[in-house]
């Protein structure tokens, strides 16, 4: 099936489709294998000029790409051993969110992510990976698990926000969020997330106050989406392009803001383009800093944990 692609890919396509016209003719002439030569490296040159210069607003695009990887292949590629527990032991179990145990590098870990789907169907039963209270309190029980146990937290972020439905706020979707986000701070292990595609609002927070917040390159983490905030502001969701650029939500952003700790290099064009190339980019980050926090006294990793976010924005008086 062939990916996706958006509108400032189209240059990048032509090229691509000139290249496999000239190879399906199998011609030996010289003059066609020295075009063909000549249009590989114009395709290589181009998509280097167009990805290395991505606006916000693309790298949105590129983040809900439906070829992009979702939380359960980057647990296939990283871990072993995956065993789903379901439930939040009060109400049902939500399909927006992967929680169980597995092997890092073959130590014990426990592991929660965020599920989309990549078709209309695995869409609606993951419910495109927002979350309901059920799913921040299913959350929560397997850190308490993992704590008890001293398991390390590895948590892959992807959602456009919390599900704002009718019965997910008779359930207490705000208490769930506020009380995931407060226990958080007082986990007794170490918690490590990264936002692999979509980090957005109340929806990602629920589970992302970590001791290290990753991100991939071509992903976004940010209070609101940028529709919503056009929505709000200007009531057009068009004005969505210009808005990603003020709202500052890419990963060079968040480094200068101090908001994550690291950007997690993908191949070029996207995860998609090599699942298993940004798996293991992300592998690489988790290790390096697991390895490090694993070394920390766990009520000094407390207390730095609290101070991250406390030293959390800027402003001027």
């Amino acid at each position: 099936m062939a990916l996706q692609t958006f509108d400032f890919e189209k240059p990048i396509v032509d090229l691509e489709e000139e290249i496999e016209a000239l190879q399906r003719e199998e011609s030996s002439d010289p003059e066609s294998l020295s075009r063909l030569e000549t249009l590989r490296r114009e395709l290589t040159d181009l998509r280097e000029e167009i990805y290395g210069n991505l606006t916000p607003w693309q790298r949105v695009l590129i983040a809900r790409h439906m070829s992009r990887p979702r939380s359960l292949d980057y647990i296939g590629l990283l871990t072993t051993e995956w065993t789903e527990l379901s439930g939040d032991r009060c109400f049902r179990d939500d399909p927006a969110v992967l929680c169980g145990l597995a092997r890092f590098e073959g130590e014990p870990v426990a592991v929660i992510g965020q599920q989309k789907g990549r078709d209309t169907r695995e869409n609606v039963k993951r419910n495109f990976g927002m979350m309901k209270p059920e799913g921040y309190r299913k959350a929560l029980r397997v850190m308490r698990l993992a704590e008890r146990f001293g398991l390390p937290v590895l948590i892959l972020i992807d959602t456009p926000g919390a599900y704002p439905g009718i019965g997910a706020e008779e359930r207490g979707q705000a208490e769930a969020i506020a009380r995931n986000i407060m226990e958080m701070f007082t986990i007794r292990t170490p918690l490590l997330g990264a936002v692999i595609g979509e980090g957005a609002s109340g929806g990602a927070l629920g589970i992302g106050v970590v001791d290290v917040m990753l991100m991939m390159e071509n992903s976004w983490y940010c209070v609101i989406s940028p529709e919503g905030c056009a929505s709000i502001l200007w009531r057009d969701a068009a004005m969505a392009p210009k808005v990603a650029e003020v709202l500052r939500l890419t990963p060079d952003d968040l480094l200068q803001l101090k908001v994550i700790d690291e950007c997690v290099p993908e191949p070029l064009g996207g995860a998609h383009h090599g699942v298993e190339e940004a798996a293991a980019n992300l592998r690489q980050a988790f290790s390096r800093h697991l390895q490090r926090l694993r070394s920390k006294d766990m009520d000094a990793l407390l207390a730095e944990r609290f101070e991250k976010y406390r030293r959390l924005g800027a402003y001027a008086e």
